[in-house]
Formats: structure tokens, C-alpha cells, sequence
């Protein structure tokens, strides 16, 4: 037997013995005897294994529980400093390699003694660090231990954690977080201490000591002068080595997710630490001088680039699965813009921008910060560049505008509106973005003198990206292509490049004085304009008219000379007067920049009165509709000056509006069109137009219809008439003309955009004044010039106007019920009674007079048509008032054959030319009466009525060809032809009036209020009315023939629900290439919205695109919340058939011979799973422009919990073919909910919308961690459901980490849980490190046991 062993039995022996005489010791004098116990061995010079037995020994028999914390106290208190020799230093590793001795705590105790004596004594120091890197890696133990709670108190206590870094919570994980980022600091502000650097840092201090207050003059070595050189040159090899730790520290799998950890929840930390560690790397010699790490290393390892929680899948269709996520297969090459891969990015983007052209709802919010989320989302989930991102943006508006570089005629918005989504509204959202990122990028950076440099790059890098973007969307010729109304515009835009590159400096008017002919012939195209609109919000500069192949002519192409001064915008700034030949140039030609129209608005408000009206009207014209550039600005003039302020001197008992009235009628005419109120809707200004319309409406309707004014003209003005100017705009705000039923189906959803009511309009203006005021963000941050106040923050209820909200109510009221109340005798009677006469004066004189019988009035007296006019000088209220009961009395009468057809007509017409205002009454109350159902058929006989009979089989075949594409079947009007045409009497009624009206554009204002009605009312009767209605108008009006058929087209989806089901159906097959077997079928955008349609195209008439027909009935779907399992259906069968069909049948056999398919079939996976994702995009699409936030929150908190809880059969289940079929499923029902919430939502806290994420979010992961705990029983799947959790938390980790914060911790600890049950570890970790300081301590414990 070896005398070593020999010595071990006998130590072993001895610790029996002593360990017995200590059972009987209390607690105190137990450390007495382990003191004794180490001085005994140390002085021996004992074995540290055989102290370390013996140690053990002791603390087990008298119960004390390992590793004891009260041992590390005692250990580094009797090394520091009176022990301070190489024994006690190995007895210490020995405890804390036994693990007797908590590491953590002894590391701790350590830190605060050694490092602050570090260059008193070196080698403790270095034998410090040296115990850091044995130790400091692994804390498995400790946290598995029973004194871990106790152990992490110690260590705050010792090293004041919380006090320093003043956290709300003091769990032990989130103390192990702020222990290790506190060694890394120390270790940090300790080599800048000795390198002399500390001076450097911003603020010249350390948080932790790094000196020793007193000077230990007693203590060894202190005056060996032999050893001093030994102890410097040890002193700098300490430095390095402790550099070398802090590099150690982020390398390692462990520490470094912890450090992310702080990165993540201690940000003003962190950046006081960032800031240090750059200028150790800008300064330190030490850190130059290591073998092991450079300066640059350690900044990589440091950046905030850096990915240190990442996901380490488990199969390979786990890893198919994350390379779709970075979107690398879905962008190999820019120019697949009409194919599958491309439209998976930008499709929503298209839908969004084709479903704002839709004349039937406007809109109380910005299409800029619509917009402006869903980039940003698509941006995330996608995790493309922002140069792939804006080229996409640019792309899908260019799409817009060449499906409708053609159009058909028809009162919807057409070019001008597409225009104002690409040259103003998308350069605004652009401006949006770039600005939020910029800040946001500068606020993480810092506002450091150091820093200055990054936030330049910063800026720098996002116009790069927007540069480089435009420079690419050169090559896309075919959508560049300038429709021919804009031909002088990009030729203009070409010159000014051109006159730009060659050096010639001309006036801002040579333009302006330069013909047709003058300019270069179709050299311009769409990038031209899009480029200078950048320039003017100060996107670009003109440097960009020096990008390669931007102009390919010379200025010699240019005159050298033009024509004399002509009146322009020039001559106008340089100070002549508003000429007519000027004000007709103004007014046909947009302003070119803000001075220009802020100096129209300063001769608006400070001009005489004619110069007001000329002011007004040029504001309103080409400005206001082809001013994309300053377009936000113009239209916020306009609605300024909309509420002109109360003259100084004013001293009338009227309103002060009254003397406007010429004025306001101009800006009311001139904004009146359907282009004008679609262009407001976009820039978010309707609620704004609702609050100056309604003091007009509620001033000018309660005066007597006397002679406003005499215009310069002679056309005279009435109150009557700006009193309808203002009034039938109002209601062309919301949904006035919807019919009662939309209010009482649906269920609890109603149709989206039914909530637009004036209330409501006037709460959201009194929202966004408010807003205006005290930030920087939302409707108004781009379109308030500093030089023009915003309009009043004073909020407006409808209360402030009792003669509108008295209309308002009896409108509701005649909707809702019929009619009553009407008393012979009153006011109200005698008005009706003047009023009918009017109407029917060439029958009044002899006849029998007409009777309101439908309200119980007695007779009406009869009198004749001049007491009727001399009596109808009466406010327009008061009119309105009485219209319902005039319509009733006039339908009753023609019902009873007291009027023919052709006088009701008539006389309606001449009621409507007497107060246009009543057109909007007339329209709801036939709807109301049409519902009502009590009148009887009006037969379309060509006798009484108009007839149909002449071209309704045109357009029955004409509708059949637009739905061509759909597969729904158009119901026959074969029966039609064989007897008279039939509408409802009130229905039959208005469609005769509007058909009384000629095309005109004053006429046409008067059909944008009645021509919504008549088609909504047409859509909700039985079929054929809308057929026979379009074969009435398009009669009258020919070139309205493609619109009229596609609006009959439309009402075939509101009279069978199974026909919106096939139609959502032909979205999904057309947009996915399943059509046919092949998997480069044709697909995307293209097939689902088309590029336009028409009989003017070749070929006649041509199927219309499912999307643009699901984009046109989506708002009149009135059970939308079904649409969610709809989508949801569809959804997962396209995923089946992707699966299946969706690859060559070789192919599909090599994948079923394989394991996941992956060995023979990587590219087709790659292609199946790219056509997956585009499909939940299309699906996401649809549900959230269908049904917005609230569609959005029902499908997460409801629909798709109870589809993972359903049973759901399968033919195939078990076979290879249904396993993939069943993961894909899961990746499309994550990518599906994912899109949704961020499309509503947005990715951050800057949408309104946010506000309403945590409650919805944290319902849904409630639910998965439910599910994942056994508590709830799911029905689908099990492959469905175990690739749609990982996959849900990989995009929210990797695409939204903003949502994760506001989810409960509890919840997020149980997720975290489930996915590690299913050996997701990193993805559990990942989840908890984003979930915030309430769970940064659950994250650190998992990353430790994790290893």
C-alpha cells in the first residue's frame, strides 16, 4: 500500500472521530472547528482533497446542507488578506470544485475583495481569474440546489445587485443575470483602470471599486523592492488575461445568452457598458498585445447584430421551414415580380391598395399609416432588406395604376385616385418608415458624442436602400409605362433632369412656358414622377438625376429659347396679380412645391372676394387632384379654409358664414367629385371635412332661401344651394344609404365600415386634434405646415348642431319604422302641402288633391302652385322635415293610380332640383320602404314604367362572362323575357328619377349621393332588379355600360352565400397556380386582381379577377363572422392539395419513398412550402381587410382554438403524402396568424390598435399552454398541432418581438415549458429571453440547466 493511501485511511479515521465529538456542537462552534480544522491543515500543509474529505465529513454530520454559503464567507475571509498563500488558495478551489462551497457566492465574495486590490496583490488576482474560468460556466448545481434562493440573496447582498442596478425584481434568475453581467463590468472597468482608460469613459467612474480605499501598508510583499518589477510585469499579463475573460464570457454557450439577456432587459445599462467596452478597444494596449482576441473580435462578439438566441431545428423540414422564414428561396430573383415567389412578399400589399379604390366606404383613417404597418409587417414576417422591401411597395402601386391606365367610364374613383396612392400616399408612408427606424435605430445607439458617427450611418444606410430600390425599379419597363394623360407631366419631369445634368440653370417658369412640342417625346416614364415626388419630402436629391440610363437625351433636345412670359405658377410667385388668363393656367396646372400653394392660401384668406373665389377654385383644381407633391398640404388648406374665422369687425346677429357663401360654394363644388372625397379618404382628412361641414350644413340650412349673392358671372347663389353642396357631401362620408337590415344580421359583427356614423366621424376628428397637438406621430405630422396653424383643437359633438342631429334622428327613425306623427295643421303639414303642390302643380289646378294617407293626415287644402312656391320660401331643415311624409303621400297616390308613373317621376325630379338636399331622404326612405316589403310590383312594361326588355339578355350574357372565371353560377333571366320586368314600387321609383337626370357634371355630384343608394337597395331585392337597373342606365348612358354589368355582376354574391364561398374558392386556386398540375403554373397578383377589364380590351368583355370581384362585395357580406372559417377551410385544403397536386406526380413518389421527402425532393419542398406561405398571405388578407381588428381578434381568440379542438377526418391520414401535408398545415396556420395580428396590430406599440394585442395574444398562448399541459383535448392532427407551435413562436421570436413582452410571464413559463418537453429547447429559451424583466430570471435558469 502506497504511504499516500496510507495517509488518507488515517485522515479518514481522524474526521470519524472528530465528526463525532462535533455532533454535539451548536452551530457556531461548528465554523470555530472547520476554522481550526483549515488553519490545522494549512499550517501541515495538508492535502487539499484529504481537507476536503475531511471538511465534507464535518458538514454532513452536523446536517449542514451543500454547498453551505456561511462556508464561503468563512473561506475568503480567512484568505483575504491575512492568509493570503497558495494553500488556502487550492484548500478554496478544492471547496468549490467539491461543490461544498457554493461557486457563485465564492466568486462574488472574491470580486469584492480581490479586484479592488488587484495591483496590491497580482497573483490573488490572477489566481482569481483563474477560478472565473473553471467556475463561472457551469451553475447547473447551484440552481438545482436547495440553497440556491439563499445563495443568490448572499450574492446581492455582497455585490449590492439590486441597489446598483436598481431592478424591480429580485427572483434568483434574474440575480444570476445581474451577477454575471456584473463580473463581465468589473473585469472591464478594471483593465481600463490599469491601462489608465477609466478617464475615457463618459462618465469617469467605475460602478464597482477597482482601488482599495486604504493603502494595506503591512501587507506582504508591500516594500520588496525585488519584487516590484515581477509584480508589474504580472500586473500586465493580468490585464490581458482579464480581457481575454470578458471575451471567454460572450463566447461561451452559456454566459453569452445570459449577457443577451441583459442586452435585451437592461438597455441603460448595457449602453453605459457598450461604451466602455469600445473605448477599451479604441485604446487598450493590452488588448492589441492578446494571442487570443483583437479589438475587432470583441466589438463583433458585443455587437447588437450578433444572434445569440437562434433556434437549432430538429429535422430537416424543421430547417426548410426556417429558410422560408428568411425568405432566402422567396426572393432569387427581383425580377419574378407577376410570379408566385414575389407575390408571396408584396401580395397584401396589392390587395390592400386595389381595395382602397373602392368608392362605396370611405374611410376615417390615413391610408399613409395603414400603409405604413403593413409595410413594416410584411418587412418583418418576410425578413427581407428594406431594398427588397420599398422595391415592393414601389412595384404593387405601379400595379395599381396600370389596372387602371384604361378605364371604363363610371362615377368610382378612377386614375386620379391610383395616382394619389403612388406619388403621395406611398412616398409619405416611405417617409413613415424610414423616419421610425432612423429613431429608433438612434435611440438604441445612443446619444453620445460617439455615437454621432453610427447615427449618420444610420441615416445613410436607409436612404441607400430607398436609392438603390428606385434604381432597380428601372428595369421593370413594362410597369413604368405612362398612361396617356400624364404624357406632359413625365416629359416635364425628364426635361427638368435633363436641364439638370447639362448645367443649364433656367427659372422655376421655363417649364412653364414650354409646349407640348417643345418637350423630349415619350422620354418619360413612371419613375420619373415617383422620383420626383421623393425629392419634394426630401427623400432624394437631385443626384438622382444623374443615375445611370435616368436621362437619355441632352439638353440640345430642349430650346434654346420659348416664348415670352406666360402666366404660371412663376409669375404668380414673383408677385402678379390673379389675371383670368393666370387663374384659368392655376387652376388647370398643379403647384409644383409648398411656397406655391401656401402663398394661394394667404391670397384665400387676405384677398378681396373675388380674389378668395379664384383662390379657392385654383386650390381645388389640378392642385388638389395632380398635386401629388404637396397633395396632403392642399387638402388641408382646403378644409381649413372650409371654417374661415369671424372677421374682426363683424357685428351681425347671422353667422358670419353667410358672407362666405360664394367662397365656400366654390371649395364645396370643387371637392365634390369622386376622385376629390376617395382622395381625402386616403390622407385621412374625412374626419376632419365632417367637422367643417357641419356648421355650414346646420347655418345655411336654417336660412330662408333668399339671394346669397350675384357672382361676377351673374350666376346667383343661394343658401338652399350651398346648403345642398355641403349637405349631400356630408353624407357622401358614411353609409347613410345602407338599408335596416345591415343592423340586425350578422351577428355581432357587423359589416365593416357600418360604425362610420357622424358621431363617430366626430369623435375620431376630436381624437386626432387632440393627438396633433402633443405628438409627433399620426394624420397630421406630414400635412401641417409650421407656417400654418392647425385647425381648432376644441372638440365638436353633434350636439352643437340641434337642426342636423334633429335631421339625423328622423332619418334613423323613418329607417326603422314606418312613418307617423304627422298632424293636420302644423308646420310641418302645411310644408308637405306646399311641397306636393309643387311637385304635381301641372295636375294640382282641378285635380283631387293628394293626400298623406300613409300617416293619417286629413286632405291636404289643396292650394295651388304660386301659394306653393311663395310658401317654400322656408329654411331647408324645414323642408326635410317634411319630405318623408311627402314621399309616402306621392307613393301612396301613385300606388292608387292618382299619379302615373311618369308624373311621380317628374315630380321627384322637380323636388330634387328645388332642394338637392332632398335627394339623400328620398334615396333612404325608398330603401326603408323596399325592405318594408308592403308595396306592390311596378311592372317594367315600357308603358308606365321604363322597359329593360331591349338590351337585359346583352347584359345577362355580359355578366355571364365577367363571372366566367368565378365558376358561380349566374341565375337565368330566360323567365324574365317572357313577361314584364318587375322591380319594387319605391325601387322602380327612384330608378325612374335618376334616369330623368342628363350626364352632366353637375348632375353627376347629385348621382354620386343617389347612385350608391340605388345600387345598394337594387343588391339587397331579389334577382334580376340590379340586371334590369343596369339595363335601364346603360340605355340612357352607354359608356357606362362595363361599370353598370360589373355592378350587376356583383349583386349575384349578395343573393347566395355558397356563391361567396366558390368565389373566396377561385382566389385561393388562382392565386396559388392550382388550376394545373404543374408547379410553374401561372399564379400571383396577376391571376388574382388581373390587369384590368372591360368590353373596350380585345375580345370584348373579359372575365373579371376573383380578387377584384371578392374586393368589390366584401363590404355587403353580412354574416362576416363565418368568413373566418371559411378562409380558414380553404386554407387548409389548398394546403392538401399543395401537398399533393401541387408537385409532378415523379416527383410525389420519390417523396413518399423518403423520409420527410427531403432526399429526392428539396427543390419541390422549397416550391410546396413557398406556395404554402403565399396562401396564408392571401388567406390574412382577406379576413383582415373583410373584417379589420375585430374579424382579426375573433379568429385568434376563437376560430382557431376551436379548429385545433374539432376533429377534422382525412382520407390519406398515416400516409407519407398526409404527414407533410399535416406540417405544412401547421406552418400555414403560424404564418396565417402571425399575418393577421400584424396586419391589425402592426409589429410595435405604434398603432392605436396595439393597445388591444396583449389581451387577444395572451388568450391564444393561454390557450397553447393549456393544450401543452394535457389540460385541453385537441381534434386535429397531432403533426398539425406540433409543427403550428414551434413554428407560431419561431415567427413571433424572429419577426415580432414586441408582442412577447406583453404576454403574461406564467403563460410564456408554460410555452417555454411545453416546447422543451418536445426538445425545443432554444426555441423555449428564446422565448422567455424576449419575454421582458419579469421573465429574464426563468430565461437565465432555463439557459443554465440547458448547458
Amino acid at each position: 500500500m502506497k504511504s499516500s493511501e496510507i495517509l488518507t485511511l488515517k485522515g479518514m479515521t481522524l474526521v470519524s472521530v472528530q465528526a463525532c465529538q462535533l455532533s454535539q456542537s451548536t452551530q457556531p462552534g461548528l465554523w470555530d472547528s472547520v476554522l481550526e480544522l483549515t488553519k490545522s491543515a494549512q499550517e501541515r500543509n495538508s492535502d487539499p482533497l484529504l481537507w476536503a474529505v475531511q471538511l465534507s465529513s464535518i458538514l454532513n454530520s452536523a446536517g449542514t446542507s451543500l454547498p453551505s454559503p456561511e462556508l464561503a464567507h468563512l473561506l475568503v475571509s480567512h484568505i483575504c488578506w491575512a492568509n493570503n498563500v497558495p494553500i488556502t488558495w487550492k484548500f478554496l478551489e478544492k471547496a468549490v470544485s467539491g461543490r461544498i462551497a457554493p461557486p457563485m457566492l465564492v466568486l462574488a465574495l472574491l470580486s469584492s475583495r480581490v479586484i479592488p486590490n488587484r495591483r496590491l496583490y497580482p497573483a490573488a488576482y490572477r489566481l482569481y481569474m483563474e477560478l472565473l474560468k473553471r467556475h463561472t460556466f457551469s451553475f447547473t448545481s447551484e440552481i438545482n440546489g436547495p440553497n440556491y434562493q439563499k445563495i443568490m440573496k448572499s450574492i446581492d447582498d455582497v455585490l449590492h445587485l439590486s441597489q446598483i442596478f436598481g431592478l424591480q425584481v429580485c427572483e434568483p434568475g434574474a440575480l444570476v443575470v445581474e451577477f454575471i453581467f456584473s463580473i463581465v463590468w468589473q473585469l472591464l472597468d478594471a483593465s481600463l483602470d490599469d491601462e489608465g482608460l477609466l478617464e475615457l469613459a463618459p462618465d469617469k467612474k467605475s460602478k464597482w471599486p477597482t482601488r482599495s480605499q486604504d493603502m494595506d501598508i503591512d501587507g506582504q510583499d508591500s516594500f520588496n523592492e525585488k519584487r516590484t518589477d515581477r509584480q508589474e510585469g504580472l500586473c500586465k499579463v493580468n490585464t490581458v488575461m482579464a480581457i481575454e475573460i470578458i471575451g471567454d464570457f460572450f463566447q461561451n454557450k452559456v454566459t453569452s445568452k445570459i449577457l443577451y439577456l441583459a442586452r435585451r432587459n437592461m438597455f441603460s445599462h448595457w449602453g453605459s457598458f457598450i461604451q466602455r467596452l469600445r473605448v477599451l478597444a479604441a485604446n487598450s494596449t493590452a488588448l492589441r498585445n492578446s494571442k487570443h482576441i483583437s479589438p475587432d473580435a470583441l466589438l463583433q462578439l458585443t455587437s447588437d447584430a450578433r444572434i445569440v438566441l437562434t433556434r437549432e431545428c430538429k429535422t430537416s423540414l424543421q430547417k426548410q421551414f426556417h429558410a422560408v422564414v428568411a425568405s432566402g428561396s422567396l426572393i432569387s430573383s427581383a425580377g419574378q415580380c407577376h410570379g408566385v415567389s414575389w407575390s408571396a412578399l408584396w401580395l397584401p400589399i396589392d390587395m390592400f391598395l386595389e381595395d382602397t379604390m373602392d368608392d362605396s366606404q370611405v374611410v376615417a383613417t390615413s391610408a399613409v399609416e395603414t400603409l405604413t404597418g403593413l409595410v413594416k409587417a410584411l418587412q418583418a414576417v418576410n425578413g427581407t432588406s428594406w431594398h427588397n422591401t420599398f422595391l415592393g411597395v414601389w412595384i404593387a402601386a405601379l400595379r395599381l395604376v396600370q389596372r387602371e391606365r384604361d378605364p371604363s367610364e363610371g362615377p368610382v374613383p378612377r386614375l386620379d385616385t391610383c395616382l394619389c396612392m403612388l406619388l403621395s400616399i406611398t412616398p409619405l408612408a416611405i417617409v413613415n418608415i424610414i423616419e421610425e427606424e432612423e429613431s429608433t435605430l438612434i435611440d438604441e445607439a445612443g446619444r453620445s458624442p460617439t455615437n454621432q458617427r453610427k447615427e449618420k450611418q444610420i441615416s445613410v444606410k436607409h436612404r441607400k436602400d430607398l436609392i438603390s430600390s428606385l434604381q432597380l425599379l428601372g428595369d421593370y419597363e413594362g410597369l413604368l409605362t405612362v398612361p396617356q394623360s400624364l404624357s406632359l407631366v413625365a416629359n416635364q419631369a425628364v426635361a427638368k433632369a435633363m436641364m439638370f445634368v447639362s448645367g443649364v440653370t433656367s427659372g422655376s417658369g421655363y417649364l412653364d412656358c414650354m409646349s407640348m412640342n417643345d418637350l423630349p417625346m415619350n422620354s418619360g416614364n413612371m419613375r420619373h414622377l415617383i422620383v420626383e415626388a421623393c425629392i419634394a419630402r426630401n427623400l432624394l436629391d437631385t443626384s438622382a438625376y444623374l443615375w445611370p440610363g435616368y436621362v437619355n437625351g441632352r439638353s440640345n433636345q430642349l430650346p434654346r429659347s420659348v416664348p415670352g412670359p406666360m402666366p404660371g405658377w412663376s409669375s404668380l410667385m414673383k408677385g402678379s396679380p390673379l389675371t383670368p388668363p393666370m387663374i384659368n393656367v392655376l387652376v388647370s396646372t398643379p403647384a409644383s412645391s409648398l411656397a406655391e400653394i401656401e402663398k394661394i392660401y394667404e391670397i384665400a384668406v387676405n384677398g378681396s372676394d373675388d380674389e378668395k373665389i379664384s383662390a379657392a377654385a385654383i386650390l381645388c383644381g389640378a392642385s388638389l387632384v395632380r398635386g401629388w407633391n404637396i397633395q396632403e398640404h392642399t387638402v388641408f388648406f382646403i378644409t381649413k379654409l372650409l371654417s374661415p374665422p369671424v372677421p374682426a369687425d363683424y357685428s351681425g346677429t347671422d353667422s358670419h358664414l353667410i358672407g362666405y357663401a360664394p367662397f365656400l360654394n366654390v371649395l364645396l363644388v370643387g371637392i365634390s367629385s369622386v376622385d376629390c372625397v376617395q382622395i381625402y379618404s386616403l390622407h385621412g382628412l374625412v374626419p376632419q371635412l365632417a367637422g367643417a361641414l357641419m356648421p355650414i350644413c346646420e347655418v345655411f340650412g336654417s336660412c330662408a332661401p333668399k339671394v346669397s349673392c350675384t357672382l361676377t358671372t351673374g350666376e346667383e347663389i343661394s343658401s338652399h344651394q350651398v346648403f345642398s353642396n355641403a349637405f349631400n357631401l356630408l353624407l357622401r362620408l358614411w353609409r347613410f344609404n345602407h338599408p335596416p337590415l345591415e343592423h340586425v344580421m350578422g351577428g355581432d359583427i357587423p359589416p365593416v365600415g357600418s360604425q362610420l356614423t357622424p358621431e363617430y366621424l366626430l369623435l375620431v376628428r376630436n381624437s386626432q386634434l387632440a393627438n396633433s397637438g402633443n405628438t409627433t406621430k399620426g394624420p397630421f405630422k406630414y400635412r401641417r405646415p409650421s407656417r400654418i396653424s392647425s385647425p381648432s383643437p376644441e372638440p365638436i359633438f353633434m350636439d352643437s348642431f340641434p337642426k342636423l342631429k334633429l335631421w339625423y334622428r328622423q332619418h334613423q327613425a323613418c329607417i326603422a319604422s314606418a312613418l307617423s306623427g304627422l298632424v293636420h295643421g302644423t308646420p310641418v303639414h302645411q310644408v308637405v302641402d306646399a311641397v306636393l303642390n309643387m311637385m304635381f302643380r301641372k295636375m294640382g289646378r282641378g285635380g283631387q288633391p293628394l293626400t298623406p294617407t300613409a300617416s293619417g293626415s286629413s286632405n291636404s287644402s289643396g292650394s295651388g302652385p304660386e301659394d306653393a312656391s311663395l310658401r317654400l320660401k322656408l329654411p331647408a331643415w324645414d323642408i326635410l322635415e317634411a319630405i318623408p311624409f311627402v314621399l309616402d303621400a306621392a307613393l301612396t297616390a301613385c300606388a292608387h293610380g292618382r299619379v302615373s308613373p311618369r308624373e311621380l317621376a317628374t315630380g321627384l325630379k322637380d323636388l330634387s332640383d328645388f332642394l338637392p338636399a332632398s335627394l339623400a331622404t328620398i334615396a333612404s326612405y325608398f330603401s326603408a320602404e323596399v325592405t318594408r316589403g308592403i308595396w306592390k310590383p311596378a311592372f317594367m312594361n315600357g308603358t308606365d314604367w321604363p322597359s329593360p326588355a331591349a338590351n337585359l339578355s346583352m347584359v345577362e350574357q355580359q355578366i355571364k362572362k365577367v363571372l366566367a372565371a368565378t365558376g358561380v353560377d349566374v341565375p337565368s333571366l330566360a323567365a324574365v323575357g317572357s313577361s314584364p320586368a318587375t322591380l319594387p314600387l319605391p325601387l322602380a321609383a327612384l330608378v325612374s328619377l335618376t334616369i330623368t337626370y342628363k350626364l352632366d357634371r353637375a348632375t353627376e355630384r347629385l348621382l354620386t349621393v343617389v347612385g350608391p343608394a340605388l345600387n345598394s337597395l337594387a343588391a339587397g331585392c331579389p334577382w334580376p332588379c340590379m340586371p334590369i337597373i343596369a339595363s335601364l342606365w346603360a340605355q340612357k348612358v352607354k359608356r357606362w355600360a362595363d361599370y353598370l354589368i360589373f355592378s350587376a355582376s356583383r349583386t349575384v354574391f349578395h343573393h347566395k352565400s355558397d356563391a361567396v364561398v366558390q368565389l373566396l374558392k377561385s382566389c385561393f386556386t388562382s392565386t396559388l397556380g392550382l388550376n394545373s398540375s404543374p408547379v410553374s403554373s401561372n399564379g400571383g397578383v396577376g391571376a388574382l386582381l388581373g390587369h384590368g377589364f372591360g368590353s373596350h380590351y380585345s375580345g370584348g368583355m373579359s372575365p373579371v379577377a376573383p380578387g377584384i370581384l371578392y374586393l368589390r362585395v366584401h363590404r355587403d357580406v353580412r354574416d362576416v363572422m363565418f368568413m373566418t372559417e371559411v378562409v380558414l377551410s380553404l386554407l387548409m385544403q389548398s394546403v392538401r392539395d399543395i401537398a399533393s397536386c401541387g408537385l409532378p406526380k415523379e416527383r410525389l413518389e420519390k417523396l413518399k419513398k423518403t423520409k420527410y421527402g427531403m432526399r429526392y425532393g428539396q427543390v419541390s419542398l422549397a416550391a410546396a412550402m413557398t406556395r404554402v406561405k403565399l396562401a396564408a398571405s392571401l388567406g390574412a388578407s382577406i379576413v383582415w381587410i373583410s373584417g379589420g381588428l375585430t374579424l382579426v381578434q375573433s379568429l385568434i381568440k376563437e376560430t382557431l382554438p376551436s379548429w385545433f379542438i374539432s376533429v377534422h377526418g382525412s382520407e390519406h391520414e398515416g400516409t407519407e403524402s398526409e404527414e407533410m401535408a399535416a406540417m405544412l398545415g401547421g406552418y400555414a396556420l403560424a404564418y396565417f396568424a402571425v399575418l393577421c395580428g400584424t396586419f391589425a396590430w402592426g409589429v410595435d406599440l405604434m398603432s392605436p390598435a396595439s393597445k388591444r394585442r396583449p389581451k387577444v395574444l395572451g388568450a391564444h398562448l393561454e390557450f397553447l399552454a393549456n393544450a401543452l399541459d394535457g389540460k385541453i383535448s385537441l381534434g386535429c392532427v397531432w403533426g398539425t398541432w406540433r409543427a403550428y407551435v414551434p413554428a407560431l413562436v419561431t415567427l413571433m421570436v424572429g419577426c415580432t418581438p414586441a408582442w412577447i413582452p406583453e404576454v403574461d410571464v406564467e403563460v410564456l413559463k408554460r410555452v417555454s415549458k411545453g416546447l422543451r418537453q418536445w426538445n425545443e429547447e432554444e426555441l423555449a429559451i428564446a422565448l422567455l429571453g424576449l419575454g421582458g424583466i419579469h421573465a429574464m430570471g426563468a430565461a437565465a435558469e432555463v439557459i443554465v440547466e440547458r448547458g
